[in-house]
């Protein structure tokens, strides 16, 4: 009895603790917004968005991204959390016609410009299609596994999100206010592939969030089309 209690001793470090999240076969909406801090325009959008945290059906029907871009920068504030991907991510939904033109604050549902939020609208559009289901793991390593029921030629989407972030505008269109954001894209890694992948996340970048999320999202690889969404939060940042 004593072996094996040593023997159980040594066991338990190996063992690996991971955070799972899984889609239903309904299709998520992957809210987009594309905001800039340089923008004075943006803060209601990005207000609006984060009331989506109390969304009874958050990170699993509704899965929430706020990309900044960096084409404003140039007026008087670089955005911190800004990124040319996220601005070049813009620019090809406006190539690819999904979009009528690159603009802040711009949202994006599923692929298809939403400008019903301009006229007051807070309730997004139904998503009533059936697609595959979407499970992503992530152990203690930050080794992240992911799977889609459908067979199709696929790119995995991923995302840190920052919750809770709060900045100071010194200059700008902004100037003097205080600024506070929540689902902000940290970073945005993508991997081609069908159904299942594996692969070592970096550390999420410390942006000074308060708490941490991840979105994962699978788009065709033709189209361009996100096909299903899942996200939620982590237990440590």
């Amino acid at each position: 009895m004593k072996t094996l209690l040593i023997t159980a001793f040594f066991l338990l470090p190996l063992l690996v603790q991971a955070q799972e999240w899984q889609s239903s076969n309904k299709q998520a909406q992957l809210v987009e917004l594309y905001t800039s801090e340089g923008c004075s325009s943006c803060p209601p959008a990005d207000k609006w968005l984060s009331t989506l945290k109390d969304h009874p059906k958050l990170f699993d029907h509704i899965v929430p991204i706020a990309m900044h871009v960096d084409y404003w920068d140039y007026i008087g504030w670089k955005d911190p959390f800004a990124s040319p991907e996220y601005s070049q991510r813009q620019r090809q939904y406006a190539r690819d016609g999904h979009i009528s033109q690159v603009y802040t604050p711009g949202f994006v549902v599923n692929n298809k410009e939403w400008r019903s939020w301009f006229y007051g609208q807070r309730q997004l559009p139904e998503a009533t299609k059936e697609t595959g289901k979407l499970h992503i793991s992530l152990d203690d390593n930050n080794i992240l596994q992911a799977s889609y029921s459908e067979n199709k030629n696929v790119t995995l989407h991923v995302s840190y999100l920052g919750m809770g972030l709060t900045t100071k505008v010194r200059a700008g269109e902004n100037r003097n206010k205080q600024l506070n954001h929540d689902f902000v894209a940290l970073n945005h890694l993508t991997l081609p592939g069908n159904q299942n992948w594996t692969l070592l996340l970096p550390e999420a970048p410390n942006k000074g969030q308060q708490k941490t999320a991840i979105a994962a999202w699978v788009s065709d690889n033709q189209t361009n089309q996100v096909l299903q969404a899942v996200g939620g939060y982590l237990e440590k940042n």
